[in-house]
């Protein structure tokens, strides 16, 4: 989630694109911060001077103060014209107040998102609780915390925060997931241990995990502390709580979800002995956490975000121990399929590239190949979507090493990092589609399931390219039918926006022959995108069904709409100079072209230079033109877009023949 304010740790401002501001010195942001807790309400001069300078304010603090803000405005809206009145930080009456919206603040939205929890079933409810937490980067208005000011609020933010974490561990608990609560409330008790909820969920976590004996250490050593630091005994919730361990009670046993079905007994038990058995320090431990992290990115979701947050954590854990070899391992052991060219969070994976290539230089020169080929391939896929040599040449490195060593599994992934590198230029489908029947023939043969489901993916999207919807049904029944039984969710999202494409692209559904209504499209879209939320894939999400609706309109000739779907995301240059050509901008939208760039060499590659091309021509933007005819060329036989499994904009041809048409107009004007 994006914010513009954030006070869950240091006090900091974004900008719209997520770019740190620069908020200059302390006492700026301190009149944020004071702002900030105001909560939208207005602080009158005087009183900010007074918190600023509690003791001996200075003669001229009330024109220092609105020095400050005067730097502030100037900050925080950098685009405001001179003596327009400001909209963000604003004079009302006496003072100031920051009438930002209530989700621009990360301290409001983690209040809300706790608040929302309590109403939201268990799984939902872990989802909320699990983000919001990850809102924090330290205390709250952490370099206040000596101001009498900030003092009620940072302990209420405190308390709140205290609060959430004992409710994602009772959610957890609902969930059937008792030993991963145990090691969260573990440490939460550790460093609150006045709480008795926390000692009561930690040990109900316990003996849900199969660890009985554990469970009644936990409630005595509660009851030592409390009389020793508090002076007070037990509550009844705990005293009780006690008894009915002693008994069994029936009511401890796992509530909705899971349930105590046989699998989840040998999965707390195992997960119980492996606690008890392995050294809390063992390095074994971080491997064995990369292996459930993979398995945990397959489920998409508040799975597949909790994975990548928490393969990041992994890899520094393995740095910090200095052993290059175990962090290789880390590193290359996270080999999760990746279909979707444009990443999620740019700034985790340049992250774990850059651990990537240091464990490559620090690797011993001799031996260790295939760590080696699987640091390339991670870096690879990593890089994809950007323009470095880099990408790649890591993978061309990493499919020789994979083959000469003969090594299958190390082949699917090096070959899933080719992929990736495989959009250099338009027209590249059928080689897409040859490493995606390799992938299939490869995985079927060695039980490489999520490999095999990748190809399957993988020609889906090329077969659709190349306007072969016969085999592209075939490889999405088959993804299907392997998602089904492998209990791959995240296949359903992908076969979903397929078949809305070919819905699109053909007017017919790919189990019916009869020609569905015009507007059946639109709809199927609105339908595949309620399926993108909380998918946990926001590099595919942003921006998509806009995007998906403008190139079905301009697929029929249509003009664009101005975008009421939550905005165009990164896709907003490519279709600004098409919404203003819709309201009869002709200036402005020739203007907005001149400043679009080149589409990024990704699936939508194609779709993106076709929508280029159709303004340029509208606009007559000649060299425009021309450089749209020299990108698109090689792709003359497929669907525009197509390739993306997603959406299509029509024939490459069909743009090319109108960039040809106009290109001799012009000329003649010329």
């Amino acid at each position: 989630m994006r914010f513009l304010f954030g006070v869950l740790g240091p006090v900091a401002a974004w900008d719209g694109a997520g770019d740190a501001i620069a908020l200059k010195g302390p006492r700026h942001r301190a009149v944020l911060a004071r702002l900030i807790v105001a909560r939208r309400r207005v602080v009158p001069v005087r009183r900010l001077a007074e918190d600023l300078w509690p003791e001996e304010p200075p003669a001229g603090r009330v024109g220092a103060i609105r020095t400050f803000v005067a730097a502030l405005r100037r900050t925080l809206e950098p685009e405001r014209p001179p003596r327009a009145p400001a909209r963000l930080l604003v004079t009302e009456g006496p003072g100031y107040a920051l009438r930002a919206d209530p989700g621009a603040v990360d301290a409001w939205s983690f209040e809300r998102a706790v608040t929302a929890a309590a109403a939201l079933p268990p799984e939902d409810a872990f989802a909320r609780l699990d983000e919001a937490l990850e809102w924090w980067r330290g205390p709250a208005y952490a370099e206040f915390a000596d101001e009498p000011w900030a003092r009620a609020e940072r302990s209420r933010l405190a308390e709140l925060r205290l609060h959430a974490v004992e409710r994602r561990a009772e959610a957890r608990l609902a969930l059937g997931l008792a030993a991963e609560a145990a090691a969260d409330l573990d440490s939460h008790v550790a460093e609150h241990p006045w709480r008795e909820d926390a000692w009561r969920l930690l040990a109900l976590a316990l003996y849900r995990s199969g660890r009985q004996g554990d469970a009644l250490a936990v409630l005595r050593r509660a009851r030592t502390l409390l009389a020793e630091q508090l002076g007070v005994d037990p509550g009844p919730r705990l005293r009780g709580l006690e008894a009915d361990i002693l008994g069994h009670a029936a009511h401890l046993a796992p509530g909705p979800g899971p349930g105590p079905g046989a699998a989840d007994r040998v999965w707390a038990r195992t997960a119980a002995a492996y606690d008890r058995t392995v050294p809390s320090g063992a390095r074994a431990r971080l491997e064995s956490t990369v292996g459930l992290l993979r398995s945990l990115a397959v489920t998409g979701g508040s799975g597949l975000q909790t994975a990548r947050h928490h393969r990041v954590a992994a890899v520094a854990a393995a740095e910090e121990l200095g052993d290059a070899e175990l962090t290789a391992r880390v590193i290359g052991a996270y080999d999760v399929p990746a279909i979707w060219t444009r990443l999620d969070d740019p700034e985790q994976a340049a992250r774990v590239v850059a651990a990537a290539e240091r464990a490559l230089s620090a690797l011993p020169p001799d031996g260790h190949d295939a760590a080696r080929a699987r640091l390339l391939a991670t870096i690879a896929l990593e890089s994809r979507g950007t323009r470095a040599a880099r990408g790649p040449q890591a993978a061309r490195q990493a499919e020789e090493i994979a083959r000469r060593l003969d090594d299958p599994a190390l082949l699917a992934f090096a070959l899933n990092a080719t992929f990736m590198q495989t959009f250099h230029r338009a027209g590249l489908a059928p080689r897409r589609d040859a490493i995606g029947a390799e992938l299939i023939a490869l995985s079927a043969r060695h039980g490489l399931t999520t490999f095999e489901v990748l190809g399957h993916l993988i020609r889906l999207q090329a077969r659709a390219a190349l306007a072969d919807f016969t085999g592209a049904d075939g490889h999405a029944s088959a993804a299907d039918r392997l998602a089904e039984r492998h209990e791959l969710p995240l296949v359903g999202v992908f076969t979903q926006w397929y078949a809305t494409l070919r819905l699109a692209a053909t007017g017919q559904p790919a189990e019916q022959g009869e020609q569905m209504p015009a507007d059946a499209a639109e709809a199927a879209y609105r339908n595949a995108a309620a399926r993108l939320d909380g998918a946990g894939m926001p590099g595919l999400e942003r921006g998509l069904l806009p995007l998906a609706l403008l190139c079905l309109r301009a697929r029929h000739g249509l003009p664009a709409q101005v975008d009421e779907h939550g905005g165009w995301g990164p896709y907003e240059p490519w279709a600004r100079p098409l919404v203003l050509l819709a309201q009869n901008r002709r200036p402005e939208a020739a203007a907005a072209l001149r400043e679009t760039p080149d589409p990024p060499r990704d699936l939508l590659f194609e779709a993106l230079w076709c929508l280029t091309a159709r303004a340029a021509v509208a606009v007559g933007d000649r060299e425009t033109m021309e450089r749209a005819h020299r990108e698109l060329a090689p792709a003359a036989a497929e669907l525009a877009g197509a390739g993306s499994g997603l959406l299509t904009v029509g024939p490459v041809s069909t743009y090319l023949a109108e960039l040809t048409t106009a290109l001799r107009t012009t000329g003649r004007r010329g």
